[in-house]
């Protein structure tokens, strides 16, 4: 019973992390990288699709990409969702492919991009932080229903903490990595 939570707790914040892992890689840095569009999607008839099924991304330069719609009637669609989103970019049309020059970030733009950075992994920490007291009060009811003793429950309370603590150190580590990204000129 106590280990089958810890276990359920344990995969439930390798998620939560896995989630801040793939919201600090959609904020846009100096250089360019498909996953910047992994949250962006396209209207692609009636149905909202994000634009990495729709198209294929290519890295010709650190600051360019190049967008290659599988299905050009798409094209529009994935440049206006490109246009409307927060990359704060304007593709340009090049027949078959959609060009994207990122420009340099200014100061003013890193240390929103930062700010923003510190959001994500504040979700991160609070998920993991929810997640802990979930289990916690599994443990506890557990415990008041007479199937586990308290000691069982006070090592296991010990062993959720440690986990806790783990993923939360993770989140901080991948924020103090994008923040050192950004702040690179």
């Amino acid at each position: 019973m106590i280990d089958q939570t810890l276990r359920e707790a344990d995969a439930k914040m390798d998620k939560a992390v896995d989630v801040a892992k793939e919201d600090f890689a959609a904020i846009r840095t100096g250089r360019a990288h498909p996953d910047m569009f992994a949250k962006i999607t396209a209207d692609y008839y009636g149905t909202p699709t994000p634009i990495q099924q729709l198209a294929g991304f290519q890295i010709p330069e650190a600051r360019m990409i190049l967008v290659s719609p599988y299905d050009l009637g798409a094209k529009p669609a994935i440049e206006r969702a490109i246009r409307d989103s927060d990359l704060g970019v304007n593709p340009t049309d090049d027949g078959k492919v959609l060009r994207i020059v990122l420009p340099e970030l200014t100061e003013d733009r890193r240390k929103e991009y930062i700010k923003l950075a510190r959001a994500k992994a504040e979700d991160g920490r609070v998920a993991v932080r929810n997640i802990r007291r979930h289990a916690k009060q599994t443990l506890d009811r557990a415990e008041k229903d007479g199937e586990v003793g308290q000691d069982d429950v006070k090592g296991a309370e010990k062993r959720l903490d440690g986990l806790t603590k783990r993923h939360t150190d993770s989140i901080d580590g991948l924020l103090e990595r994008k923040e050192a990204e950004l702040l690179e000129v």
